[in-house]
Formats: C-alpha cells, structure tokens, sequence
C-alpha cells in the first residue's frame, strides 16, 4: 500500500464538498438535494463511479464548476466518492440535505480553505483516508477574536 495526497482545487469566492456514496443514483439525487435547498446555487457534482464502466458521473448547473469538479475527481480517483463544487451559497445550507441522501456514506469535509485528501493506493484502487482542511491553530481565541466572530454571523445573516 501507498500514501499519497492531493490538493484539491477551490472554486474561487466558493467552497467545496467531498464525500462518499455507493450507488450510480448519487449524482441526480446530489442535483436534486442543491436545488432544493437553495435554488439559485451555481454548482458542479463530479460522482467516481466503482464498477462497470468506473466513469466519473457529472451533473450541475454551472459549466466552470462541472469542470473543476470533474478535475477534483480525477485527482481523488477514489471509487464512490464525490465533489461538488459550489459558488452562491455556503455548504451548512446542503450539508443536511446531503446527508439524507439515501446513497451518501458519508461526508469528508466542505470547506473554502484549502484542502488536501490522504489518499490510500493499492492494487485494487484508491480510498480516502481523511482531509487535511486548511491549517493548524495558532493560538486560542481571546475576547477581541470572539467578537469578531460574533459580529462576522450577523454580518452574513446567520445570528441576528
């Protein structure tokens, strides 16, 4: 067995979502998952497909995001795992709907930082063995950072 890891590529003023799923349904139910829960979304799902043809399944709304979903994809190269790629919208408006997709396993992370997947090679494929999402802390948040992030939820509309 090998250990290998990919950065993956962040849409820019976006965020992006990796998971795992098991069945070739995940990509329309994904589709319909987002718009649903937030219709004007502009997104791309790139879905890698385990048996059969093993192709990597593509749906979305937005032609820039498909692509760089397709492209995180064939980094990953994991069977069953997915990538969407979001703009328009911030992932804690999916990740509910997501999770109550009947297909998906689970969910690896979704983030606008920078993220690198861990990767397990071996003769048979690859599989994801976890996220490194954005740095490490450097410190603990004292009264001035606490207000920040305070102020920060209310700004974008999630506490008043």
């Amino acid at each position: 067995m090998e250990l290998i890891t990919v950065r993956l590529d962040i849409p820019e003023n976006g965020n992006l979502i990796l998971g795992q799923s098991h069945f070739i349904k995940t990509v329309e139910d994904l589709y319909e998952a987002i718009v649903n829960s937030v219709p004007q979304m502009k997104f791309g799902i790139a879905f890698c497909e385990a048996s059969g043809a093993c192709l990597i399944r593509v749906d979305g709304n937005d032609e820039e995001l498909r692509a760089l979903a397709i492209r995180n994809a064939e980094l990953v190269a994991a069977g069953h795992t997915f990538v969407i790629c979001l703009r328009e919208g911030y992932p804690i408006n999916l990740l509910t709907r997501i999770k109550e997709v009947p297909e998906v396993v689970g969910l690896f992370c979704a983030t606008a930082n920078p993220v690198e997947v861990i990767l397990a090679v071996t003769s048979q494929g690859r599989g994801v063995l976890g996220v490194i999402d954005g740095s490490s802390p450097l410190g603990v948040e004292g009264p001035a950072d606490a207000e920040w992030r305070h102020s920060l939820l209310r700004k974008i509309g999630y506490k008043r």
